[in-house]
């Protein structure tokens, strides 16, 4: 009571003096801020004279009559609180996003569409009378400014992300030369460095501060991939900012002008209120200490004045026929035409006559079978447009006549309002539906309309159930017998009709009125408003709902009053002809919104005999938004010399619940006086009252809406949990308990028991009274006399960390911040979305076309900075969408929940959008401390650690097999090529197919062994070379590919296998090609003619030096010689080859493969994979590393078998050869990579019939493996498995295998399938587990059930091969660790590289990679690191041994995780994510820099949707990976690159990222 008695005084006009008084005081305290201000802003034109000042003389009127602004949502003293919270954040820099040029030319365009006028709020009639573009002409024709923008667009824009990043400076163009200078100065130097490429983007410090733990571990490099080796001097110099960070690029100065950004300093977070622990419990939040509390009594409910009888008809249906019996010709409803001259009078005797022979047609007219089709209770839809008042009047009575139930819907005018009406036609069971012509004519493409299908203007068709049409024109109604009468009963308890609204999610509901509770509605509102017999009411609102159904329908009958029904298309095109009616008319009564009293100031000057001195009550029926306040004020200070009196305007405030909740009384009723409040914002968004005494201009003013209505009790409850009692100093949600209110939500009895039959309680948890309540949705509360105030609505609320914020004064905020330039006025949607355990603010804003990319882009930087600064709250996501665009409400505004859903399902596209996650989400989880692990000190009990089995697995000594390998007896591979070439010279090894699918060439043991004479003597004679010479083999995939292979082992050279440069792509390749070559000491160069000729091309001149290549021989035409001597090592450890790849993470190396390795790795695979001379495989893959050049080059000779050979370069032009080879061949073991996978999958999914009718036949697979050095891939596995089912592949033929750089070979799934499995070959089939992601960010493995939250799949890899022993070690301390814990997987196999081979002798740095051993336990067993994380499972399932079955799961390499926020990230896990929040989204790719994730995500689509990606991509990855994104990078298909084994080179695509080379569609910074 305390707070509220100083706030309310009366209403009172201001003198000019008084008011600039007033101003002053207010803003002394800011006038040096303000005075900061860009000036372009303190003196712009669009900034008028306050709303509330009466015009002192002509000239003022003058200026008032151009004033163009909505001031139903801004006020002077606002714009100058926003002006002033700008002031602050002058000089901060926000980094523009950057587009495509494609992007900003088809976006401007489209943009150039003048917006839709139906829902305008402000001058567009100007724009629309100035000439509208047409399609005949180009758009920019009408708009000079924008020809000029296109100018500028095209020249300043880049073909990448290099837009100017001083173009976001929020102070304005030509403000700030010295600042320009500087920054366009560094922009040069950007630019100069944009094609500058270093040798190695070291991991720069953290300068974000955002995380305790968030340093990014890099592995030191061997060799980069793109750029020069190390040993190569730079020629171009690095730009370097102050924090040390290397700067090369444009993209890289940005994501440095974004960490700058995020290192200003923020509010102190809030408390930490979300824990991620495994017991899914939330803390509850911890109250801020500091904030408000209320102080005040608790409030007692409040009654209004008692409802005294005003009318003695029993129901409205008697007073219909009263009025039409005794009154015929009194007219009761007048509808006009667009040019605003009236079309038809309905006479109370015409109505109640038309209503009769409506109701004896419905309910005798309509019948099948001699049964009549409606029966009373029956729901009837009403569909008329909002220009046809007179047959909706006509069909709403006919029903209540005939005892039916009306459901008034909207007229199907876009798709969302067709599902709205599917859904009340379908849950309200309605049973007809009434429309006249003209609703039939809407937008229906075919002339038998309303059968069935309704089409939309987007072509899709819409099925409606089953219903009865009828039209209720005068030739389809039968009248009456003389004899038949509607029967009258009094107001009862049944349902009179059902009104539907809109929820703030979006679904529609439909709330009953009883017969009872709309009779009592009238006598309700007569009495409050005074209403008599015969006055006549102008009214502007929809007719079918809410107040417009209430005053203009329903009352106005009760009391035969005359009512004028403005339709909305004649406001559109007059705004001010309800004004005109008014004065025509003589009105007494006028119901508008505050849009239309805003409308009419914009065209009032045009008139100037108009008198509203006739009006005693202006209704404002939406009195309740808190902002309507300024058109009433604007209103009365223009329209008061035209005979206005202050004391007419009546804010009500309503609900479709509780419907009319209150209203100011007319003057003539004796009521207290109006009364004003002025609230302090941030106290209300903690729910408390506080009166401003501070004259802070961050406040909000209000009007009261009124009393409490007749008969009604009233109480503020709050809003969430228990419905308390509120003190009287606090807001709360306003309930009633009247007998005027809505009964029910029709068919939702829980939804009803909570909304309609509310208990209040108070503080002791008693009821407050022992009546039930209705919630009315609305927050205010009780000020003094009794007045009500209304702050916002429920369905505007966003809570926002425990905080309270409407979504109308965040409206307000946007649009003081120079809204006439850049956007629609009014045409602004601000709602909330649920990311991350809160709510998340969202602002989405219509752009004009003529406004420039940087204009507007420092519009929304300011908008940010001016509702961060005013409501101490973050915004989410600021999108700007072309106009004309969001989805529009039936009569004007935007359709809030559908844009909502529209943002949520990426279909929004927006052409401008500004994510600021970092500044919103301050509840990120905190890192948990990592477990403790196995350390020195613990104590060892047999093989038992820390109470757990060693996780330890071997696959089966080799020394205990006994098999007939009679190629176990050499110790080198060409020894076995020269025993099978005398043994079995025409035993055939190799058959390559060609992209027709038939044989291009064959190879036999004798054959392939006389080729690699040939090569051998080659070297020898034509190149000089001595024994151990390195040489490259640089063939496609074929047999002169293995015959030069074995050439260089007889000649004692040691081969190092290269990809062949690509002949269209030699810039990006070739640099590849020659680094190879030069890093692995290659002295020599074999080659055939055709590749010899483009490593000397000119071609290959503008990509590397060809001077300096090595020696080159082709290998095509040589001649028939025999060695002279065969080359024999020393020993089985001299070096036989080098296999070079390239990491995932970019980084090449070369793995040193002795003799006995090599011979050893035949062997396992040969026993695991039952390989024999009679045997077929089939092999996909590159034969240029790995296991897939041991598959090649190396297992036929050793195990005999017959190679298929498949180049997948081939599937190209031809996807179904592998698969059709399989099926010719009858092949039972086949081996591919993921790649070929996936091209099987995506280019043969929908051809699997014409497959199977082309013979092809797959039931002979027993074993198809997939060669990979990753996480097994389980959803493309199983769809590869699906897909090809039909054509008889078995789910269980299709595995996996594990490889890595230290070992090709370390798991392979044995045959399967079958009788015929060697003894020890057959394993059980590979398991799944599903594991906590969560839990593998910290290191640990926690298994959960199929389907739980944060679930991830992990597939066993395979069965570990003979004489391979795998081993799980902590990465920190090198200790073993137990079953089921996660840590680095080691191996030791006689197969195990020797190490690794690089020019400048970095491999100590590695040693530990192939030579290390456990810190304790076992210290004499020398192991080799794969450098991947994984675990082992002890399995219930046994293996052929009997032994149980240990399953190795592998998780990820740990060079490719992501160190954030001192977890530890999987980049799949990621991208996994990212690719399933859109359907456009084709792949995905993440790395880090500076700290900041950058995800690059593919765009399968039009590129409109790609600005839909950027909210949907950082949404998924705040949800489901607590990580906010820093940078969204939209790209073509095809631009992430992948390599031979289908694996993403990430750090390939951010070297070419932060060198400005992927020309992406569109390149988004979070802030």
């Amino acid at each position: 009571v305390r707070t509220l008695g100083i706030f309310c005084h009366l209403i009172k006009d201001i003198t000019q003096k008084g008011y600039e008084k007033k101003r002053g005081k207010l803003l002394a305290p800011f006038i040096p801020q303000i005075q900061g201000v860009d000036p372009s802003l303190q003196v712009d034109h669009r900034i008028q004279a306050s709303s509330q000042v009466v015009p002192p003389g002509p000239k003022h009127s003058k200026a008032r009559a151009v004033n163009s602004r909505d001031e139903r949502f801004r006020s002077d003293l606002h714009t100058e609180a926003v002006q002033a919270a700008l002031a602050k954040y002058k000089d901060r820099k926000v980094p523009m996003p950057s587009k495509r040029r494609s992007v900003l030319v088809q976006s401007s365009v489209e943009a150039c569409t003048p917006p839709d006028t139906s829902s305008a709020s402000e001058d567009e009639g100007s724009l629309r009378r100035q000439g509208r573009v047409t399609s005949s002409s180009p758009p920019y024709q009408a708009h000079p400014s924008v020809e000029h923008w296109f100018n500028r667009v095209i020249q300043c824009s880049s073909t990448s992300s290099s837009a100017s990043s001083t173009s976001s400076h929020p102070g304005g163009r030509g403000q700030h030369s010295g600042n320009t200078t500087s920054a366009s100065a560094a922009t040069v130097l950007a630019d100069l460095m944009a094609h500058t490429q270093l040798d190695n983007h070291f991991a720069p410090p953290d300068v974000t501060g955002l995380s305790e733990h968030s340093q990014f571990a890099e592995h030191p490099q061997v060799a980069p991939v793109r750029g020069l080796p190390r040993g190569y001097t730079h020629t171009g110099s690095a730009m370097e900012t102050a924090d040390g960070v290397p700067v090369n690029s444009r993209v890289s100065s940005k994501i440095q002008q974004l960490l700058n950004t995020l290192k200003k300093p923020k509010r102190p977070p809030l408390c930490e209120f979300f824990v991620d622990d495994f017991k899914e419990l939330l803390d509850a939040q911890l109250p801020d200490p500091n904030q408000p509390k209320a102080e005040g009594v608790q409030m007692s409910p409040l009654r209004g004045e008692p409802l005294a009888l005003v009318s003695s008809s029993a129901s409205l249906l008697a007073s219909l026929q009263r009025w039409g019996s005794t009154q015929p010709k009194s007219p009761c409803l007048t509808a006009l035409d667009n040019a605003g001259k009236p079309v038809y009078t309905l006479t109370y005797g015409k109505l109640w006559t038309r209503s009769q022979k409506l109701a004896y047609t419905l309910l005798n007219k309509l019948s099948t079978r001699n049964e009549p089709l409606l029966r009373p209770g029956d729901r009837v839809a009403l569909v008329f447009p909002n220009n046809d008042p007179v047959m909706f009047l006509v069909a709403f009575y006919g029903c209540l006549l005939a005892e039916l139930v009306p459901v008034p819907i909207e007229v199907p005018l876009t798709r969302k309002v067709t599902s709205d009406s599917l859904y009340l036609t379908t849950a309200y069971r309605v049973f007809a539906v009434l429309r006249s012509h003209s609703a039939g004519r809407h937008r229906v493409k075919h002339h038998a309309c309303f059968k069935c299908i309704l089409k939309l203007s987007s072509g899709r068709a819409i099925r409606w159930p089953r219903l009865l049409w009828f039209v209720t024109d005068g030739k389809h109604v039968g009248k009456p017998p003389k004899d038949w009468s509607p029967p009258l009963r009094d107001a009862r308890s049944d349902p009179a009709y059902i009104e539907y609204k809109t929820s703030k999610e979006g679904s529609t509901m439909g709330i009953t009125v009883t017969h009872a509770a709309m009779l009592a509605h009238c006598h309700v509102l007569t009495q409050a408003c005074g209403y008599v017999e015969g006055e006549t009411i102008t009214n502007v609102l929809d007719f079918k709902r809410d107040a417009g159904l209430w005053h203009g329908v329903l009352t106005s009958v009760l009391n035969r009053m005359h009512v004028i029904s403005i339709p909305y298309s004649l406001m559109k095109v007059n705004p001010l002809s309800w004004i005109q009616k008014v004065h025509t008319y003589k009105a007494r009564v006028a119901v508008v919104k505050s849009r239309d009293m805003h409308w009419s100031l914009l065209s009032q000057k045009d008139q100037r005999d108009i008198s509203l001195s006739s009006l005693r009550m202006l209704i404002v029926a939406d009195g309740a938004n808190p902002w309507s306040i300024s058109s009433c004020d604007a209103f009365l200070n223009v329209f008061q010399a035209r005979g206005l009196r202050p004391e007419v305007i009546c804010p009500c405030a309503s609900s479709a619940e509780a419907m009319t909740v209150a209203l100011r009384r007319p003057p003539e009723m004796g009521v207290p006086p109006p009364g004003k409040a002025v609230l302090s914002m941030s106290r209300l968004s903690y729910g408390v009252i506080r009166v401003d005494t501070e004259e802070k201009l961050s406040v909000l003013t209000l009007q009261d809406v009124g009393q409490a209505m007749p008969g009604a009790l009233v109480c503020v409850v709050r809003p969430e949990g228990t419905p308390c009692l509120c003190r009287t100093d606090e807001v709360g949600e306003i309930c009633v308990s009247s007998s005027s209110s809505g009964s029910s939500y029709f068919g939702l009895p829980g939804m009803t028991k909570n909304v309609f039959e509310m208990v209040p309680v108070t503080a002791s948890g008693s009821p407050a009274s022992d009546r039930l309540f209705t919630r009315t949705s609305l927050l205010g509360f009780v000020g003094p006399d009794n007045l009500l105030f209304v702050v916002g609505k429920m369905d505007g609320l966003m809570m926002v960390s425990g905080r309270r914020h409407n979504a109308d004064d965040v409206v307000a905020t946007a649009l003081a911040v120079e809204p006439m330039k850049f956007v629609y006025r009014g045409r602004i949607a601000v709602f909330s979305v649920y990311v991350l355990h809160d709510e998340r603010i969202v602002v989405v804003a219509e752009q004009r076309p003529d406004a420039s990319e940087e204009d507007s882009f420092q519009w929304m930087s300011r908008v940010l900075q001016a509702i961060d600064s005013i409501h101490q709250v973050g915004v989410y996501c600021l999108a700007l969408v072309p106009a004309n665009t969001l989805p529009k409400a039936p009569l004007g505004g935007i359709h809030v929940s559908e844009t909502k859903q529209r943002f949520l399902d990426g279909a929004l596209h927006p052409c401008n959008v500004l994510m600021c996650p970092h500044t919103c989400v301050t509840n990120l989880p905190k890192p948990r401390q990592k477990q403790p692990e196995v350390g020195p000190a613990s104590m060892i009990v047999g093989n038992l650690v820390a109470g757990k089995r060693i996780a330890q697995a071997c696959g089966r000594d080799l020394a205990q097999l006994e098999d007939n390998d009679q190629a176990r007896k050499f110790l080198y591979m060409q020894d076995v090529l020269q025993w099978r070439a005398q043994a079995t010279p025409e035993h055939s090894l190799f058959l390559l197919l060609n992209a027709k699918g038939t044989v291009a060439s064959t190879a036999s043991c004798l054959q392939l062994h006389k080729r690699a004479e040939r090569v051998s003597v080659a070297l020898m004679e034509k190149g000089r070379l001595n024994p151990g010479d390195h040489v490259a083999l640089v063939y496609p995939p074929g047999i002169d590919l293995i015959a030069t292979f074995y050439g260089c082992l007889y000649a004692g050279c040691v081969p190092v296998t290269v990809r062949p440069p690509h002949p269209q792509n030699l810039a990006t390749t070739l640099p590849t090609v020659k680094m190879i070559v030069e890093v692995s000491k290659s002295v020599c160069i074999l080659t055939t003619q055709a590749i010899m000729k483009l490593l000397k091309s000119k071609e290959a001149t503008a990509a590397v030096d060809v001077k300096t290549w090595p020696m080159v021989l082709d290998t095509d035409d040589l001649p028939r010689k025999k060695t002279p001597q065969m080359y024999k090592p020393p020993t089985p450890e001299t070096l036989a080859y080098l296999d070079f790849s390239v990491s995932t993470t970019g980084i090449l190396a070369g793995v040193k493969m002795s003799h006995a390795a090599t011979t050893a790795l035949c062997r396992s695979v040969k026993l695991q994979c039952e390989l024999y001379p009679s045997r077929q495989i089939a092999i996909c893959l590159d034969p240029y590393c790995g296991l897939g050049f041991a598959l090649w080059c190396l297992c036929s000779v050793y195990s005999g078998h017959q190679s298929i050979l498949v180049p997948p370069l081939e599937l190209e032009s031809n996807v179904s050869l592998w698969l059709s080879a399989v099926s010719q061949f009858k092949v039972r073991v086949t081996f591919c990579s993921y790649s070929v996978m996936e091209m099987c999958t995506k280019g043969l999914g929908s051809q699997a019939e014409a497959l199977r009718l082309r013979n092809v036949n797959l039931s002979c697979v027993r074993t198809c493996m997939v060669v990979a050095e990753e996480r097994p891939r389980i959803n493309l596995t199983q769809s590869f498995s699906k897909i090809f089912k039909d054509l008889g592949l078995s789910p269980r033929a299709v595995s996996t295998t594990f490889g890595c750089r230290v070992n090709v070979a370390i798991c392979l799934q044995p045959n399967r399938l079958g009788n015929v499995a060697e003894k020890g070959t057959a394993g059980p089939d590979p398991t799944t587990v599903y594991v906590d992601m969560r839990a593998l960010r910290h290191d640990r493995v926690r298994l959960v059930e199929r389907g739980s939250p944060h679930s991830l799949p992990l597939m066993e890899s395979g069965k570990i091969l003979p004489g391979v022993k795998v081993i799980i070690a902590n990465t920190e301390t090198k200790g073993p660790l137990g079953d089921s814990h996660l840590g680095e997987i080691w191996v030791s196999a006689p197969h195990n590289g020797a190490g690794y081979y690089t020019v400048y002798g970095e491999e100590a740095l590695h040693a530990d990679h192939f030579c290390t051993r456990l810190s304790f336990g076992d210290t004499q067993t020398v192991w080799a690191r794969t450098g991947y994380l994984g675990f082992l499972r002890r399995t219930e399932l046994t293996d052929a041994s009997g032994e149980r079955h240990d399953a190795l799961y592998v998780v990820g390499a740990l060079d490719e995780t992501l160190e954030l926020r001192g977890m530890r990230y999987h980049p799949i896990d990621i991208e996994t994510s990212v690719i399933r929040s859109h359907k456009s989204i084709a792949e995905c790719a993440v790395f880090t820099w500076t700290n900041l994730l950058v995800v690059v995500v593919e765009l399968e689509g039009s590129e409109q949707e790609a600005l839909d990606l950027v909210a949907l991509v950082t949404n998924v990855v705040l949800e489901e990976h607590y990580l906010i994104v820093g940078v969204v990078v939209v790209v073509d298909p095809g631009v992430i690159p992948i390599n031979s084994r289908g694996e993403k080179q990430r750090m390939h695509l951010r070297d070419g990222f932060l060198g400005d080379q992927l020309d992406p569609i569109y390149v988004a910074y979070n802030m």
